[in-house]
């Protein structure tokens, strides 16, 4: 769908002149004799010059590092790519250094407390679970699972394992067993880090039975460590996280080969076992210091938010944040537990610079009509992030309209596989309402068409061209193959990302949600999100999904799941759908049925499962068109269970 208006939101040329960008800009024009006006020339070396450019990363951040490389990239062919070959470093010990703040931590939870954790305390408190871990056994290249939330001991945990060049993989603790088994059964932790129960939105959960199932489901796992006060019934080899740290001592480092394993990120897994994607130290640290550096403009002083748990990338991006020298702001709990406005006021007491969040939650406070500026003026916020799925225009603008005016959004776009955003922010561009604002430095990314065409100007295919060091280093028991059919198998060379992306002349850019779940109607594509950015405009409605089947005889039906309240009035609803679709998009955008409903099936992160309701609705078993250990909300299935049925006896008359 072109892009028939551009309406600028924000810019500032005192905030660019005054950014980390500006300042890399003028170092990287000084070293290698460029002179670079515009960000777009800045990016465009970056991917001509990717060895040139990542080594800059390297040197400009000065990284900690020991050893010689003969050559940044072995090879510029994925996925074959190698990085800095005879380098050694930490990911931990970079992160730890390259700042000098005092405070380390902010934490605070839906239950009102607060508290910081300085540099100090950090390290020490890190420093005596990587003791204890390794007198228990543990040695580089083992496994180290979470089901930790977020709070200080979770990011504490994660720096010991990664200083002592252990391997760290992390889930959410509101994830079932059998999506909690399907992740770590995979990677044979040797130790697990749980809480013996958790709270949100002002209900406490026991984790009791599923620490014990996954201690008898995962006979690696030689021991749990507790975070609370209660022992576990069943479990004997248990020890409390309290006891552990109390036994504070200074971090050891263990420097490891730049492409050495990091941690272990997992695919959502709608439809099978979820991936388990492996990142190396030395591809994260240069990726997340561009990022968060460059990109979101962390400097000393800040306070850094995204609200996640610990089961999806965000939080990972998170915890890094402190190598810029600003705070890591933690929260525990819901957004919008005790009321919408809680955590925007903790943001304006406790002078957030950055608050991250997710497109959804920013869709939840527009159609709650939630009037942030109206209470607390956000003074120190100079930035807010979104991501997790494409944010319509309607939340551009209620961004600038409800939360502050003079604040720069970033809408984002990326994927747990690069652990990374490679759309987004940049200081120096405008806000423009509905666009991501600049592809980031060092992707090249490309929109392809269907004959695998670079294409502007028009949807496509979302491409990296040339390989980034956050690309994974191999899937976890993968000989290499399911990672080449995953990225590699439509373009031999050239990451497929799965999303569909129309790219602007000027250099911005739109997602149009995933390609797997494209409609096809008449032969035109569709992206979900061209619908979704209509939809989400109507009050009434307060979530979506919609879905294209292609049925015998080569018909195609498109269903409209939509949640409404109940007193609304439904004819008057599915009116008002079909007339904005047809003048805001076209006829063709118009579903052939509108179906009211309950919830919408999402995933325990948050994404909305579109190709395996596709699935179900085509006649898949249930357990064949999706992975219920994946979603959140698997009461949800009922409904479309029904509705399929209901499909089967119309294909039967």
């Amino acid at each position: 769908m072109p892009v028939t208006s551009r309406n600028i939101l924000w810019k500032s040329e005192k905030f660019c002149e005054q950014s980390n960008m500006k300042k890399y800009q003028e170092w990287i024009g000084e070293r290698y004799g460029k002179d670079f006006k515009e960000y777009e020339e800045l990016r465009t070396w970056s991917i001509q010059n990717p060895s040139d450019f990542w080594e800059s990363i390297l040197h400009y951040f000065r990284v900690k590092s020991e050893g010689e490389y003969k050559r940044v990239m072995s090879s510029p062919t994925m996925p074959d790519t190698r990085w800095f070959e005879g380098l050694k470093l930490n990911y931990a010990e970079n992160n730890l250094t390259l700042g000098d703040q005092q405070e380390l931590v902010l934490f605070f939870n839906e239950s009102g407390e607060k508290r910081a954790v300085s540099r100090a305390e950090f390290i020490g408190r890190a420093g005596g679970i990587q003791k204890y871990l390794i007198d228990a056994g543990l040695k580089p290249g083992d496994r180290v699972a979470s089901l930790l939330p977020n709070v200080p001991e979770a990011m504490e945990a994660l720096y010991a394992t990664a200083a002592s060049g252990a391997i760290w993989s992390s889930s959410s603790p509101d994830f079932g067993p059998e999506a909690i088994l399907e992740r770590f059964k995979q990677i044979t932790p040797k130790f697990l880090f749980a809480p013996d129960s958790y709270t949100y939105g002002g209900r406490r959960f026991d984790k009791s039975d599923v620490i014990k199932k996954v201690m008898e489901s995962i006979p690696s796992i030689e021991m749990v460590l507790i975070l609370g006060e209660r022992d576990i019934k069943g479990v004997s080899n248990s020890v409390q996280l309290s006891s552990i740290i109390r036994n504070s001592g200074g971090l050891v480092f263990k420097k490891v080969p730049f492409d050495n394993p990091l941690w272990i990120l997992y695919s959502s897994g709608t439809t099978g076992p979820p991936k388990a994607i492996v990142h190396s130290h030395g591809g994260i640290l240069l990726e997340h210091l561009k990022l968060l550096g460059l990109h979101y403009n962390q400097k000393a002083g800040d306070r850094f938010f995204w609200y996640t748990t610990t089961g999806w990338m965000m939080w990972n991006v998170l915890v890094s944040s402190i190598a810029t020298g600003a705070s890591a702001v933690l929260y525990d709990g819901s957004a919008t537990y005790p009321d919408n406005y809680y955590l925007w006021k903790v943001a304006d007491e406790e002078r957030f610079s950055f608050f991250g969040t997710s497109a959804a939650y920013i869709s939840y406070l527009l159609k709650e009509r939630v009037k942030i500026m109206d209470r607390y003026p956000l003074r120190n916020l100079y930035a807010i992030g979104s991501t997790g799925s494409p944010l319509s225009r309607e939340g551009f603008r209620y961004v600038y309209e409800s939360i502050k005016k003079d604040v720069w959004l970033a809408s984002i776009s990326g994927g747990t596989d690069l652990c990374t955003a490679f759309l987004g922010g940049c200081p120096c561009l405008p806000v423009i309402e509905g666009e991501l604002q600049c592809i980031d430095l060092g992707a090249d990314i490309c929109s392809f068409d269907e004959e695998g065409n670079p294409i502007v100007e028009q949807v496509g295919e979302l491409v990296i061209k040339k390989p980034m060091p956050s690309m994974p280093v191999f899937l976890w028991n993968d000989d290499g193959e399911k990672l080449k059919e995953t990225y590699f198998s439509k373009y031999p060379g050239i990451w497929r990302h799965g999303d569909w992306l129309y790219l602007t002349s000027e250099g911005s850019a739109i997602i149009y949600g995933r390609s797997d779940s494209t409609l096809k109607r008449r032969g035109i594509r569709i992206g979900t999100a061209e619908i979704y950015g209509v939809i989400d405009a109507i009050n009434e409605v307060k979530d979506s999904i919609i879905v294209g089947i292609e049925l015998e005889g080569g018909e195609y039906y498109m269903p409209l799941f939509v949640v409404t309240d109940k007193d609304e009035d439904f004819d008057q609803v599915k009116s008002k759908i079909v007339d904005r679709l047809k003048s805001d998009l076209s006829p063709r955008h118009v579903p052939d049925e509108i179906i009211r409903v309950s919830q919408v099936p999402r995933t325990i992160n948050g994404k909305k499962m579109e190709v395996p309701l596709k699935k179900l609705l085509m006649g898949f078993p249930p357990d064949k068109a999706m992975n219920v250990g994946s979603m959140a909300n698997p009461e949800s299935l009922k409904e479309y269970l029904e509705f399929a049925e209901s499909i089967k006896k119309r294909k039967a008359l």
